[in-house]
């Protein structure tokens, strides 16, 4: 077994936390503040143009000592190691998890049974360029003879959240070619990106490990269907890629083999936007920003792989997310970009942070007695400000949120910018601080309200504060600072993972939906209802009649 199975709650600094836990608890963040005058340059790191300060969360120095201990004591260093070299971590699929080897330099050495991987990825980097280039310029053009306009991405899960959130994320960027996402089985989806295509100029990209995934392979067809309504089948190897393991049912579809990108098994789906899953980002902005993406994800994986815990980015904040988690016992995080750019951002972390660390089996397969994972949500500010803020700032649920914000605009526009920056700033120590009764009170008494209209709407406006935050301020949005982002979230993943004794990369809870999808796919088809609880049976003869 690569990693250990240390059951955290059975370690020394599992129950030091708990007993320091009861003397914190309470203790206001401005209390906190007041005591030490140095804290946010305690709690805060600088990393290439990265700044992240952790401050106002309801930590102090033993807080961190512990946390950091509760990670050595799991032996977060060793799994740190086994994960970048590729030992099957991934233990219930029988899997290396390497995502990490498709950003490496083309000087790298990563071997996977006794074979170095890195040339057989930089091949695939070749091919993406090369493809990628072609297409943009022109000179790889549709059946006849014209430049493509548009390119579809159809997949779904991370073969789609991943490619959208980073095309819209770069939006800044992009090219003259159109991108467009087909994901959902839904037939309106397809049908409405559809209509707005010319099959002359229009490029698919059908991305599917397996190619046989259910809402995927039938949204090919679909638009493959469309396709030769104005074309024909024998133009469908000049309109039509894969991103597939699967070469012979690609190559059955019509898919030219050489148009054909393969996926390794040690890639999971929601880490792919690294591999050719990531063609669409190449077609969007060119290779060279598809390849700084790439540039920054291996920076932060190497300041996550060699810096000391103390100061380790992924490291600090995985383990404060375990702290609320099991500890304050929060059942949410909020991540807020203040990016409209970053405005899919959320949608994508819960994907990969939900489907890796929602579990509750150990690596024993033992039930686990202590929560795992937690549920990601948000919205750009400052859209959200006008929407959820509300019950952060006074609802009854405790919700660490994180702030991720630039310092420059792309635009360039100073007013707008520093208008939506002094938000930024201002939400978190609106949330931190708070207003006590007595700000409320001289508040309301200098606008000359009577004594009753004051007493009345005072506790209305007192806001309790010591909501913790964690701020991201990054110099500029790019694709090697976006890369850096995204790697830092997927090492946080692996970081809570260990700590939790999980497998962070299996995903065994989406099959089973999947497995009785099927079985009533046939009923439907075959208007013949089986054996089902009572309200599924009257839910399908509903539908069928």
């Amino acid at each position: 077994m690569s990693l250990s199975t240390i059951n955290p709650t059975n370690t020394k600094a599992w129950k030091a936390l708990q007993n320091h836990y009861k003397t914190i608890k309470n203790k206001h963040l401005k209390d906190l503040f007041t005591q030490s005058p140095e804290r946010a340059e305690t709690f805060s790191i600088q990393w290439n143009d990265f700044y992240v300060d952790y401050s106002k969360n309801r930590i102090d120095e033993t807080t961190k000592t512990l946390l950091i201990d509760l990670a050595k004591e799991v032996q977060l260093d060793k799994a740190i190691q086994s994960y970048f070299r590729g030992e099957v971590i991934n233990e219930t699929e029988r899997r290396s998890v390497l995502h990490t080897a498709l950003r490496v330099p083309a000087t790298s050495n990563i071997t996977i049974d006794d074979s170095d991987i890195v040339p057989e990825i930089t091949i695939i980097k070749d091919k993406i360029k090369s493809f990628s280039d072609q297409i943009i310029n022109g000179t790889l053009k549709g059946y006849s003879n014209k430049s493509f306009t548009d390119i579809v991405n159809i997949g779904i899960g991370g073969s789609d959240l991943g490619p959208l959130m980073v095309t819209e994320s770069l939006e800044y960027y992009k090219n003259h070619l159109n991108i467009h996402y087909i994901s959902n089985v839904d037939g309106d989806h397809v049908h409405q990106n559809l209509k707005k295509l010319n099959p002359e100029t229009t490029l698919f990209i059908i991305v599917s490990k397996s190619f046989e995934t259910q809402e995927t392979l039938t949204n090919a067809l679909t638009a493959r269907k469309w396709f030769i309504k104005n074309a024909s089948e024998n133009n469908i190897n000049k309109h039509f890629v894969a991103v597939s393991s699967n070469t012979s049912k690609a190559i059955d579809f019509g898919i030219d083999s050489d148009n054909i990108f393969p996926l390794w098994d040690w890639v999971g789906g929601r880490f792919s936007i690294w591999s050719a899953v990531g063609l669409s980002i190449s077609l969007s902005v060119g290779y060279e920003n598809f390849e700084a993406l790439l540039e920054g994800g291996y920076e932060m994986d190497e300041h996550f792989r060699t810096t000391n815990f103390e100061e380790n980015i992924p490291i600090i904040l995985g383990m404060l997310s375990i702290w609320y988690a099991n500890f304050f016992e929060v059942e949410s995080e909020a991540v807020i970009p203040y990016s409209q750019y970053l405005h899919r951002l959320p949608a994508y972390l819960q994907q990969a942070i939900m489907e890796s660390n929602g579990k509750s089996v150990d690596r024993n397969g033992d039930k686990t007695t202590y929560q795992t994972g937690t549920i990601i949500w948000g919205e750009p500010g400052t859209n959200a400000q006008h929407a959820f803020f509300q019950l952060i700032h006074q609802g009854t649920k405790l919700i660490p949120a994180e702030f991720i914000g630039f310092k420059q605009s792309l635009f360039e526009d100073k007013d707008h910018h520093d208008k939506l920056m002094a938000n930024f700033f201002a939400q978190t120590e609106a949330l931190m601080d708070g207003k006590d009764a007595t700000d409320v009170l001289k508040s309301l008494v200098s606008e000359n309200l009577s004594t009753e209209k004051i007493k009345q709407l005072t506790p209305f406006k007192v806001f309790e504060g010591n909501k913790p935050t964690t701020t991201i301020l990054i110099d500029k949005l790019t694709p090697k600072s976006l890369g850096s982002l995204i790697s830092l979230y997927e090492q946080r993943i692996f970081v809570q993972g260990i700590v939790w004794n999980i497998f962070s990369y299996d995903q065994w809870g989406v099959e089973l939906g999947k497995q009785l999808a099927t079985k009533i796919l046939s009923e439907i088809d075959n208007s013949e209802v089986f054996e089902h609880d009572s309200s599924t049976k009257s839910l399908l003869k509903h539908y069928l009649n």
